[in-house]
Order: structure tokens, then C-alpha cells, then sequence
């Protein structure tokens, strides 16, 4: 199999996200979201998530790298024409950030794939009304 045939195009990603007041103290600069992420297979054979790799960044600018193996937890197969989807969370201390990042996945063929994950926004609702 051909690696450029089983790339981003054929594995899409999408997020939401959602700030957490319950969890947050603005007044000690700590501003708490979740992530929910959907991983969608459209290729023709499974794929598995083996890593993530995230680039976290606070409106201050400052940068957190986190890297681990699988998503909370979890190593999934994803089969064709399926999805699997998770949420996490972030810590900022900022009421505005982003993240992005890549996954590592092996297809059932045994090609690894670096997936990237697009940049996405954290940020409390109406801040940047």
C-alpha cells in the first residue's frame, strides 16, 4: 500500500470543545476545558492509534508539549468507515489557547501514519466578542 494513499485524506479529524466553569477559578488564572475529538476512518482498512502529540498553547504564548501512547488510555482500532470518538481536557491559564498536534497510527498493513490533528481554539464563551 502506497503511504501517501492512506493519509490525512483518508482520516478525518474534528473537534468541539467546551469551557468548564465548575472547574475553573478565573481569579487564580485557572481556565479548564474539555476536548471532544472524532477520529473517522474513510479509508479501506483499519487503522491503529498508537501515540499523540500535542502542541499546547496559552494566550501568553506559553508552550506545553505532551506526548503519550494512545488517547485516554486507549489504543483504538479504527475499522473502515468508522470513527472513534474521545474527550479530554486542558488546563490554561489563560481564557484562550490552542492546541494542535499529530497522532502515530500503523494501518492493518503495517504503514505508519502520522495524522495531524489541525488547530483548534480553547477559549471561554464570548471572550473574543
Amino acid at each position: 500500500m502506497n503511504p501517501a494513499a492512506l493519509s490525512n485524506q483518508n482520516i478525518s479529524i474534528t473537534t468541539t470543545t467546551a469551557y468548564l466553569v465548575e472547574q475553573s477559578i478565573p481569579d487564580e488564572q485557572r481556565f479548564v476545558f474539555s476536548y471532544t475529538i472524532t477520529i473517522t476512518n474513510n479509508g479501506d482498512e483499519a487503522i491503529k492509534l498508537l501515540s499523540r502529540s500535542w502542541k499546547i498553547t496559552d494566550a501568553n504564548g506559553d508552550v506545553n508539549t505532551v506526548e503519550g501512547e494512545g488517547v485516554i488510555g486507549q489504543m483504538p482500532t479504527i475499522l473502515p468507515s468508522s470513527s472513534f470518538t474521545y474527550t479530554s481536557g486542558s488546563m490554561f491559564k489563560t481564557p484562550i489557547g490552542t492546541m494542535q498536534g499529530y497522532y502515530q497510527m500503523r494501518s492493518k498493513s503495517g504503514v505508519l501514519l502520522q495524522i495531524d490533528i489541525p488547530v483548534f481554539r480553547l477559549a471561554i464563551p464570548n471572550i473574543l466578542n
